[in-house]
C-alpha cells in the first residue's frame, strides 16, 4: 500500500484498545486478553516514512512511542494505552504506511482525547526536535553520600527515556585502587586536614582527575549528540559548567596564543571548551582552592589547563586547515551547543546525619573501619556538602531531598530539565511568561 498525503482517521469517541477489554471478574482471562492483544497488533508493521521526499521510513515501535510520551508527562500507563491506540487505529484502517506528520495528528488526537492537549504536545514537538538536533545533554547529578543521587539519576533516566548513567564512584575506585594510581588510597572525607579550605582544594584536586577520567564518555556523548546523566560525589560542578561569556573569553585566549604554539601539538581532543573554562570560572568564584600554598595542587591545576589548552589549539587549528580545505566545496554546519545542567542533592541535616551514620557502619577501606572516625566523617561530608551548596549563589540549581516529598521533587525536576532543553534548543522561548508552568 502506497503512503498517502494527509490522511487522518476519524477516531469513535468510545473507541479504547482491546487490551482494556474482558472479564473483570477474572484476572486470569484478562491477562490472558492483554497478551493476546498486545501480540496481534506487534506482529503487524506500520512503516512510517520521513523526509520531503518520504525516502526512508523507520518502523513503529510502541514501546519507544509510549517512552517519549512519558517524558512529556504524560503518565506511564496513560502512555502505554495511547501508544497501543494509535497503532491499533492505524492497522485496523489498513494504513500500514504512513507518513510522520500523518501519524503524528493522529497521535494528538488521541492525546486531547484522554486530556493531554496543548501542553503536552508542545513538550512533544519540542522533544522531537530536540532529538532530531542532537543536541548534547549532560545533567550532573551532585552531593556527598546518601543524599539520593543514584535513586533521582535512576528516576530521571527512565523519566526523560535517557540510557546513559554515569557514576562517578566507580571511575574513582578504579584510579584509586590501579597501579600507580593518581588517587590517595584512603578517601578524602577519611583523611586529616588542617582546615576545612585544606579539605575542599584536596577534593577538588580528585574531581578534575576523575573528570578526566570520565573524559572519553563525555567525549563521545558531545560528539554523538547523545544524553547523559553524570552522578555521585566526586563532581565538583565548577568544572563541568559553561558560561557564555567565559567561552568567549578562552576562545579569545587561544586564538591569541595560535602564532605561539606549535600547530603540531596532538591531544586526545576529548575535553571541549567547558573544561578549559571551568578553572578560570572557580579560580574566580574560588580563589583560595589553587591558592600557591597548596604547591601540588597549583601545579596541576596549570598543567591541566595548559594541556587543555594546547588540546584546544590543536583542534581550532585542525578545524581551521579543513575549513579552508573544503571551502570550496561545503561549509560544515556548527554543532549544537551543549546543555549542560547541574545539580546539587541538600538532605535536612537530622535526615542526612541519621542515613551517614547508617551507612558508616556498613562501609570499610582497607583495614580501616570508618565507624571509629565517625564524627569526622560526617565532619567532612558536611564541608565537602556546604561546598557543593555554595554554587547556589551563583544560579546554580539545589534541590531539597526528603522522602515525605520525594514524588514532587522529582515531579519539578522532570518539568526543570524539559525548561533546560527548551532554553537549549529554543533560547528564545525562555522569554515566555507561561514556559513558566512546567515547573510549577
Amino acid at each position: 500500500m502506497k503512503k498517502g498525503k494527509g490522511v487522518e482517521v476519524v477516531i469513535p469517541p468510545s473507541q479504547e484498545p482491546s487490551e482494556e477489554k474482558g472479564d473483570s471478574s477474572s484476572p486470569q482471562s484478562t491477562r490472558f486478553s492483554t497478551r493476546n492483544a498486545s501480540s496481534k497488533y506487534d506482529f503487524v508493521k506500520v512503516k512510517v516514512w520521513l523526509g520531503d521526499n518520504a525516502d526512508h521510513y523507520y518502523v513503529l515501535s510502541r514501546f519507544l512511542l509510549s517512552r517519549m510520551l512519558t517524558v512529556t508527562k504524560i503518565p506511564n500507563h496513560v502512555a502505554i494505552k495511547i501508544a497501543l491506540e494509535l497503532k491499533k487505529l492505524l492497522i485496523d484502517n489498513s494504513l500500514l504506511d504512513v507518513s510522520q506528520s500523518d501519524l503524528e495528528a493522529n497521535l494528538f488526537k488521541l492525546m486531547e482525547r484522554r486530556g493531554y492537549g496543548e501542553e503536552y504536545i508542545r513538550r512533544y514537538k519540542m522533544m522531537t526536535r530536540f532529538h532530531h538536533q542532537r543536541v548534547p545533554f549532560v545533567i550532573l547529578v551532585c552531593g556527598t553520600a546518601c543524599a539520593g543521587k543514584s535513586t533521582i539519576a535512576t528516576q530521571l533516566a527512565q523519566r526523560l527515556n535517557l540510557p546513559n548513567v554515569l557514576q562517578t564512584d566507580m571511575v574513582y575506585e578504579l584510579l584509586r585502587t590501579s597501579t600507580d594510581a593518581p588517587l590517595v588510597s584512603t578517601p578524602v572525607w577519611m583523611r586529616d586536614f588542617s582546615s576545612p579550605e585544606e579539605l575542599i582544594t584536596e577534593f577538588c584536586r580528585e574531581c578534575r582527575i576523575v573528570r578526566k577520567g570520565l573524559a572519553g564518555d563525555l567525549k563521545k556523548a558531545m560528539k554523538d549528540g547523545k544524553p547523559i546523566i553524570i552522578e555521585g560525589i566526586h563532581l565538583d560542578p565548577s568544572i563541568y559548567l559553561m558560561d557564555k561569556d567565559n567561552r568567549e573569553s578562552v576562545n579569545r585566549l587561544t586564538n591569541s596564543h595560535k602564532t605561539n604554539e606549535d600547530p603540531k601539538v596532538h591531544g586526545t581532543s576529548e575535553v571541549d571548551s567547558a573544561s578549559v573554562t571551568v578553572y578560570s570560572e572557580r579560580d574566580r568564584s574560588h580563589p583560595e582552592m589553587v591558592s600557591t600554598e597548596e604547591g601540588s595542587s597549583a601545579d596541576q591545576v596549570a598543567e591541566v589547563t595548559n594541556c587543555l589548552r594546547s588540546v584546544k589549539i590543536a583542534d581550532n587549528i585542525s578545524e581551521h586547515q579543513d575549513t579552508k580545505t573544503n571551502n570550496s566545496v561545503k561549509k560544515e554546519k556548527p554543532a549544537p551547543e551543549p546543555i549542560i545542567v547541574p545539580i546539587v542533592l541538600r538532605m535536612a541535616e537530622f535526615d542526612h546525619k541519621a542515613l551517614l551514620e547508617e551507612w558508616i557502619s556498613t562501609r570499610t577501606f582497607g583495614d580501616k573501619c570508618l565507624q571509629q572516625d565517625q564524627d569526622k566523617l560526617i565532619s567532612n561530608l558536611k564541608t565537602i556538602q556546604d561546598y557543593l551548596c555554595s554554587f547556589e549563589s551563583q544560579g546554580l540549581t539545589v534541590v531539597n531531598i526528603s522522602a515525605t516529598t520525594f514524588p514532587q521533587t522529582l515531579d519539578w525536576l522532570h518539568g526543570y530539565l524539559l525548561q533546560c532543553i527548551e532554553r537549549g534548543i529554543s533560547p528564545e522561548s525562555s522569554a515566555e511568561p507561561n514556559r513558566q508552568s512546567d515547573v510549577n
